[in-house]
Formats: C-alpha cells, structure tokens, sequence
C-alpha cells in the first residue's frame, strides 16, 4: 500500500465553488492530511483553548459533515487510479489513527 498516490477530493458544502482536491504521495499521507485539516478547522473554532483532543467520532461526524468526499487512489498494476467512498476513507483514517496510537 505504500507509495499509491493518493488525491482526495472533497466540497466543503452544497456550493459548487467549495470544490477541492488535495494530492498525497501515499494512503498515509492521505489520512494524515484529512485529519490535519480536521485539526486546523477545531483550532479555527477554539481558537484559545491550547491543547485540542477528539476522538474518531467527532473526526467522523466532520468527514460526514462535507458535502462531498472521496478518494482516487493509484493501481500500478492496473496504471489507473480507483475510486474511494467516504466510507472508506473513514475506515482508512480509523486505521491510521490506531498505528500511529500504537
């Protein structure tokens, strides 16, 4: 699984114009970034409180909180990249967090 390039796509809300993408050089990183992104959004919210902690449902419930998110992810088998639901994204990042506990 390392060194699938990864792009995640997402739209922050119903506005066709909050459209983004954010390209990774593996799954990892991908999981890395979305709960970066997560993270920076919580200091925008709180921005006194030092320290910030949350566990996978409050970074689950801001996965399904965007309008839209998936993941396109590279086969180097196939040479071609495969589509990933929100689902799985949540399963990934689930996944990353435990290793990264452990």
């Amino acid at each position: 699984m390392a060194n699938r390039h990864t792009i995640i796509l997402m739209q922050t809300s119903q506005n066709r114009a909050t459209r983004t993408f954010m390209d990774y050089d593996s799954i990892s990183q991908a999981m890395d970034g979305i709960c970066g992104l997560y993270e920076r959004k919580l200091k925008e919210l709180n921005p006194a409180i030092r320290n910030i902690t949350y566990d996978i449902a409050d970074l689950y419930n801001f996965i399904d909180g965007l309008a839209d998110m998936s993941a396109l992810v590279y086969d180097h088998q196939i040479q071609a990249y495969l589509p990933y639901d929100r689902q799985w994204i949540k399963q990934r990042t689930f996944q990353h967090l435990k290793k990264l506990a452990h």
